[in-house]
């Protein structure tokens, strides 16, 4: 028998978990999170869906991503070559702010006092100039012991070209922790941002070994963790590799939106993924938008990763009055615990606690009907802000909205305007819990004319997990070398002794001979050049053929394809004529009396907003200037007509 396979997204607000059983169905279903404790709420949903069956889990994990947000990682010593013992805290010398002439200095990640220098040297082409001696390495584990740090992260200059004197200095450590060294994390050039990228591993690892170790030792089955780049690893390899992990689970949100809108027939995505702690934006052609060189809270992280930009805005984000007098939306949540006001425990109102007392979400609508919420305490909160700035409830939960829709339309002009992409040349695919609330309304100011909801639209982080494949990158520094084959080989054999079963891609980081950025284009060495010119061309609108093409970095891609769930949704149509459901809800400036669909009683024919359709796990509101339909895979599709704004 086929092992179940279970999609496990623990959020801020709630964990999501998506079932894929034998027969080819998928379930989903939501479990309140616990910060505290978030292991217990993943094996309570693990034997919810499975009981003593056999299972696989793939995980998004946050652990990671919210130990670095929030500065909870692990004391950690950085190691690097004698004279450079400054180089994570000098970095690039960028300035956030130009014309601030006393800025505020970034807390790092190392204190000064825990950055040690190494009497060693590699030379930019690999030869060893001074190999450490055994002196040096003694008091270098004598120095190390002394800060009685958690975590050890080596980088050495040029270790990417060379790595033996990093292996020296492992060794010499292997007792001081957890030791990771940046050969094996980025083996890429450009010492800052590799330092970085080791630094960030080693703060977060010993969490992350400590969080899986806990779940794999309760029995959570064959444990997987979704990378940041859309596949996923053991979690053995996580947690060796835990900065791979720092945008798990957006990640799957973007597979999963990815892989619906093609089964709607859309390949040009906005993914607009509205959760409760936060919104992630990316944009895809096909397949989803990668980077190597990704930053989380100010710090380099140069590992391949999908391409998503966060903003503190979701259905927990607390609504306040500055000082100034005006109103702002994030980026604190409420989070879990106390959860939005409507929860029963919080008194800060949210945007759900808007939507709340706009009649978009009703009191028994939550999980269908097994959480119950408190509209009169939504009210309470809400009118504490309209008290502040002079308004009603109803315009106070309006402007609470607005403001938390530019929030989001600029995460979304971030990924596509500012990138040269048009977004009215896209569909804008809405998930999460509040994704499909906003996603009419932030459609019409970006001109976008289509707008899908997926199935399981609440839980598509977790269904996305299902859809990924095993994913393992392999790269190497390139620049200024003529054995690229030779490089391919070595990559190529790695990788196929970790993933015999693999199928590999070639992937080449260029530029023009003095740029200091470049591009990842798909490795062909005869047209090269000419793939460049033209990535080039698209990405900054020039090219310049006469220029010579320099490679920096070699990439192998090792994907192992695994079964996904079958997307194709019922053929039936709706079991009754028209919404059991008629609703009060405030919408383009008034209240009006709305259908309240259920999504499998929305037929496959247009029919008219304004119109509430709502799931197990997530609302959607169409607008009076759509059209919903349900397709044939069962996702939501809604179409703009012609008409102003609501």
């Amino acid at each position: 028998m086929r092992t179940l396979r279970i999609g496990v997204d623990a959020g801020g607000t709630f964990t999501d978990f998506a079932v894929l059983r034998a027969d080819g169905r998928v379930e989903s279903f939501k479990i309140r999170s616990d910060p505290r404790n978030p292991a217990r709420v993943i094996l309570e949903g693990i034997r919810r869906a499975a009981g003593d069956e056999p299972v696989e889990v793939i995980h998004g994990s946050t652990v990671a991503t919210n130990a670095l947000l929030e500065r909870k990682g692990a004391r950690t010593v950085f190691v690097t070559t004698e004279g450079f013992e400054e180089l994570i805290r000098i970095g690039r010398q960028n300035r956030r702010r130009l014309y601030d002439l006393t800025p505020e200095l970034k807390e790092g990640l190392v204190a000064a006092a825990d950055c040690l220098g190494l009497a060693e040297r590699t030379h930019f082409d690999g030869a060893i100039a001074l190999r450490p001696s055994a002196d040096a390495l003694k008091r270098l584990r004598e120095a190390v012991k002394r800060r009685r740090g958690a975590s050890v992260a080596i980088c050495l200059l040029h270790s990417y070209r060379n790595a033996a004197n990093e292996k020296l200095a492992a060794d010499a450590l292997k007792d001081a922790g957890y030791v990771c060294c940046s050969h094996e994390v980025s083996p890429e050039f450009r010492e800052f941002e590799r330092a970085s990228t080791t630094v960030v591993n080693a703060y977060v690892g010993p969490l992350m070994d400590a969080y899986l170790g806990e779940l794999d030792r309760a029995g959570s089955g064959r444990l997987s963790i979704l990378q940041s780049n859309g596949g996923f690893m053991s979690a053995r390899e996580a947690r060796r590799h835990a900065v791979r992990t720092v945008l798990s689970g957006p990640a799957g949100g973007v597979v999963g939106a990815v892989e619906m809108a093609k089964a709607s027939g859309y390949s040009r995505v906005l993914g607009f993924d509205m959760g409760g702690t936060s919104t992630d934006v990316s944009l895809a052609e096909g397949r989803p938008r990668e980077t190597t060189e990704a930053s989380v809270d100010g710090f380099p992280i140069r590992v391949p990763m999908l391409d998503i930009h966060t903003v503190g805005a979701g259905g927990g984000s607390i609504a306040r009055v500055d000082e100034g007098g005006l109103l702002r939306v994030g980026p604190e949540s409420a989070g879990a615990d106390p959860g939005p006001a409507c929860y029963g425990v919080g008194e800060e109102p949210t945007v759900t606690d808007a939507h709340v007392v706009l009649g978009r979400i009703a009191a028994r609508q939550f999980l269908g009907g097994a959480m119950d919420i408190d509209p009169e305490r939504s009210l309470r909160a809400v009118r504490k802000i309209g008290a502040r700035l002079g308004l009603s409830e109803v315009a106070a939960a309006q402007g609470i909205l607005r403001v938390a829709d530019a929030n989001m339309q600029r995460a979304i002009r971030t990924v596509s305007v500012e990138r040269g992409h048009d977004p009215r040349e896209f569909a804008l695919a809405a998930f999460g819990g509040c994704g499909g609330l906003h996603a009419c309304a932030l459609a019409e100011e970006l001109g976008i004319r289509t707008v899908i909801v997926p199935r399981h639209a609440g839980a598509l982080s977790a269904l996305g997990m299902l859809m990924a494949d095993r994913v393992r990158d392999y790269a190497a520094g390139a620049l200024g070398r003529t054995d690229l084959a030779r490089l391919f080989r070595e990559l190529e054999r790695r990788a196929l002794r970790e993933s015999p079963e693999a199928e590999l891609e070639r992937f080449a980081d260029a530029r023009y001979a003095g740029q200091s950025y470049e591009l990842t284009i798909g490795w062909d060495e005869a047209a090269l050049a000419d793939r460049f010119h033209r990535e080039h061309a698209r990405v900054y609108g020039y090219a310049n053929p006469k220029k010579p093409v320099e490679i920096v970095t070699l990439r192998v891609r090792a994907r192992t394809a695994v079964s996904k769930p079958k997307l194709k949704g019922p053929e039936e149509g709706p079991t009754q004529d028209g919404p059991r459901e008629r609703r009060r809800v405030h919408v383009g400036g008034r209240w009006r009396i709305l259908s309240a669909y259920r999504r499998e009683e929305v037929t496959f024919h247009a029919a008219n907003g304004p119109a509430l359709v709502v799931d197990y796990g997530a609302t959607t509101l169409a607008l009076e200037s759509w059209t919903l339909r349900r397709d044939g895979t069962g996702n939501l599709v809604l179409t703009r007509r012609s008409g102003r704004p609501s």
